[in-house]
């Protein structure tokens, strides 16, 4: 395993970040079963993956339990547990969202769930604009002024809200977020034309979500048929990713995966992996082939000849048709 810094703090993470939102019930495409997902989690964890990624409205906690199940025994000073808040853990008033009283009240039953006295990145899972920034702010670095929070993160956002955030942060002397979960693939590329510059100049790690495009980087897909089984034939967001500029992009990740013997979900992970701004795409097996398959990516070289080639046919833009801003 490869271990980089995670943006200019220093904490170690794992190239690659163990993403756990499969881990649970509720939705077909789940690990429903609670003895493979802990397979999956050894196998990552024997592998040399610290860094484990999940939220707390994941299956409703049912994913921290199982994470906080995993880890039992191990090490925790070389682990890297990341957990998220913002969104609806009850119907009631108070149950979601950023309030400081929603935040305390989550990372206290996060802990619970997860088994442990401290969560080492926490994150806003999105921005709320019903609470006052200074309040959230406050709330998160409450938690870091308690020991129960090591580091704070952010995910998905634009690029003017997070720069708003840290710039509140460092002028009311709050703890400051050190890493952006921003949807990032080589398909899904209008990350580029807003938050990606903003991290880079800040020094904030980026841990992608997504890295495969929902199985579409993966070459799951017939552009021929209509998709019969995994996300893209239930949901439509995945399907929308059927353009002909996307196409084009798994045409060039299928030619070199075929010249380098790989599977071109190890060529997609391998282009994020060379982008500068990138820490750890979080990869999100549903079994332990396809754990492997993403390891054997870190093994995977890209000549710029190879990089350029992946990207001519998409051209970045923010807002992105179709996707949450």
């Amino acid at each position: 395993m490869e271990y980089t810094r995670l943006g200019s703090t220093g904490l170690e993470v794992s190239r690659l970040c163990l993403g756990c939102m499969n881990f649970g019930s509720g939705e077909p495409w789940m690990v429903n079963d609670e003895v493979a997902s802990h397979e999956i989690l050894d196998d990552a964890l024997d592998a040399g993956i610290n860094f484990l990624d999940t939220a707390n409205v994941y299956s409703q906690g049912e994913s921290e339990r199982i994470v906080g199940d995993a880890i039992a025994g191990r090490d925790r000073s070389e682990l890297v547990v990341a957990t998220k808040v913002y969104f609806g853990m009850g119907d009631g008033p108070n149950q979601s969202g950023l309030s400081r009283k929603h935040i305390i009240d989550q990372c206290h039953a996060s802990l619970d769930r997860l088994g442990t006295d401290y969560i080492d990145l926490y994150q806003i899972h999105r921005f709320d604009d019903e609470v006052p920034l200074s309040e959230t702010l406050a709330a998160l670095d409450h938690l870091v002024e308690e020991g129960l929070v090591r580091y704070v993160g952010a995910s998905t956002m634009p690029a003017w809200k997070f720069t708003k955030a840290l710039y509140q942060a460092d002028a009311e002397n709050h703890a400051r977020f050190v890493s952006m979960q921003p949807e990032y693939n080589a398909v899904d590329r209008h990350e580029e034309a807003n938050v990606l510059p903003a991290c880079e100049a800040e020094g904030v790690g980026v841990v992608p979500w997504s890295p495969l495009a929902g199985g579409f980087l993966a070459g799951k897909y017939d552009r021929d048929a209509e998709p019969e089984s995994g996300r893209a034939a239930e949901d439509e967001y995945t399907a929308a990713r059927f353009t002909d500029e996307n196409w084009k992009v798994l045409d060039a990740i299928e030619a070199i995966a075929e010249t380098k013997d790989a599977t071109p979900a190890q060529v997609s992970l391998a282009w994020l992996l060379h982008q500068d701004v990138v820490d750890a795409p979080i990869i999100g097996p549903r079994t332990r082939d396809q754990l492997d398959d993403s390891l054997g990516a870190l093994d995977i070289s890209l000549s710029e000849t190879e990089l350029e080639r992946i990207e001519a046919p998409v051209t970045p833009r923010w807002p992105a048709p179709g996707k949450d801003t």
